[in-house]
């Protein structure tokens, strides 16, 4: 069953030194990884890409500077992720209507995986499901640090919250 290390929000060196050791375990022991934006720096990138060994990523709006994309989207174990940051308001609705509306746009079936709030969500928004990871180092304004772990086979997903 493939395992997928969901995570966000890492803001380092902004707001954090260091990923957390949770963070770097999970990552390694993951089959893959989906990181939706807010790296910091190019530097977390590369050490994320690195543990991970496969990183579907988006960028963040603190990542203006860096060469991904702004939706990306990615099949595991028959799971179909589509991965945007959710820039803009974080007004609860317009948050969730933002990104369910780009998730539609690239496949009605996906399930959504966003960041920007640094808050923890699995919800259902105008019919798609939608997976916030919260911030993986904790960074203001989330109270913890957080991340999903997702085991994916024949369209099943299986969510674990993990929290370091």
């Amino acid at each position: 069953m493939p395992r997928v290390a969901i995570l966000s929000d890492t803001h380092i060196p902004s707001r954090r030194a260091a990923l957390p050791g949770y963070v770097r375990d999970e990552l390694d022991a993951a089959d893959c990884a989906i990181h939706a934006g807010d790296f910091d720096s190019r530097e977390t990138y590369e050490t994320i890409a690195d543990l991970a060994g496969d990183l579907t990523a988006v960028a963040g709006n603190m990542d203006p500077a860096m060469d991904l994309p702004r939706v990306a989207t990615r099949t595991v174990g028959g799971v179909t992720f589509v991965v945007t940051h959710g820039t803009g308001s974080k007004a609860k609705g317009a948050y969730e209507s933002r990104v369910a509306g780009i998730v539609r746009e690239h496949d009605p079936e996906a399930v959504g995986v966003s960041g920007h709030t640094h808050s923890v969500l699995d919800t259902e928004a105008e019919g798609v499901r939608l997976l916030n990871p919260g911030s993986a180092t904790g960074a203001a304004p989330a109270d913890r640090a957080t991340m999903y772990r997702a085991d994916v086979l024949d369209g099943d997903l299986e969510l674990e919250l993990l929290e370091g």
